[in-house]
């Protein structure tokens, strides 16, 4: 992939330790990309071993594969982390090398009778990424599920942009699956618990369904592990874990 220069314009909370940054794409070439894939944010560390992070566009697609001049990424702030004190410290105009984008982590051309994405913490930011092919096939007759974990209410990340699409079309389920701390007035499909736990209570047809996890690693192999023993084929199974990346040359 061809390097470009991501030049940042804002940063927007999200939560207490959550935040959209957006960018400003500088690129020699267009910025093609598909809903559901990310970018490398290149970066130095302080023993002069460059290194990456990857992130999810989050930005809502005008269609499925579209040109981008500026993208979104939410992260989680972690004290200490490499990717926090670089990006925090970023202000209007600052420039920030990247890469990509890369990844197959997309809807398949072949539609599906119902879907189920499947996310933890930012995880979430393909499918909002999607929404648009997701409205195209939902008018289509596809059923989705959005599966969304989070310790409390404020982890649920763009919940008001998937809470929006529900309200359009009554084939489009929004879950939240709260594991620490309940709302005080619980929403619409709130439940308790892991999403484990909702996918655990789920059948699957596996002619008509196919399933999207991306997030925490454990919660996305324990899923996978889930409904592979439910009889969904590995191939209807996509995946995308959120690991630590390899330090690269000086």
């Amino acid at each position: 992939m061809t390097p470009f220069s991501l030049i940042f314009k804002e940063q927007i909370p999200l939560n207490d330790h959550s935040v959209v940054i957006r960018f400003q794409v500088d690129s020699k070439a267009p910025f093609v990309a598909i809903a559901g894939q990310f970018v490398r944010l290149h970066m130095q560390q302080d023993d002069g071993f460059d290194t990456f992070r990857s992130y999810s566009i989050a930005n809502i697609f005008p269609s499925e594969k579209c040109e981008l001049t500026e993208i979104e990424i939410a992260m989680t702030w972690v004290k200490g982390g490499l990717a926090t004190r670089i990006l925090s410290e970023m202000q209007p105009g600052d420039r920030l090398e990247a890469s990509g984008p890369y990844g197959r982590f997309c809807l398949l051309p072949d539609h599906h009778q119902r879907y189920f994405l499947i996310a933890t913490g930012t995880g979430v930011t393909p499918y909002r990424a999607m929404l648009n092919e997701l409205k195209n096939r939902l008018d289509a007759g596809s059923e989705v599920y959005v599966v969304m974990g989070a310790q409390d209410a404020p982890g649920l990340l763009y919940e008001e942009d998937f809470r929006a699409v529900e309200k359009a079309y009554e084939n489009f389920h929004y879950i939240p699956c709260l594991s620490r701390r309940q709302r005080d007035e619980a929403a619409l499909n709130d439940r308790m618990g892991y999403v484990q736990k909702f996918l655990a209570e789920q059948s699957f047809d596996a002619d008509s369904d196919i399933a999207y996890l991306c997030g925490n690693p454990d919660m996305v192999d324990e899923s996978f592990a889930l409904l592979k023993d439910k009889g969904l084929p590995i191939t209807l199974i996509k995946r995308e874990k959120y690991v630590s990346p390899p330090v690269k040359k000086k």
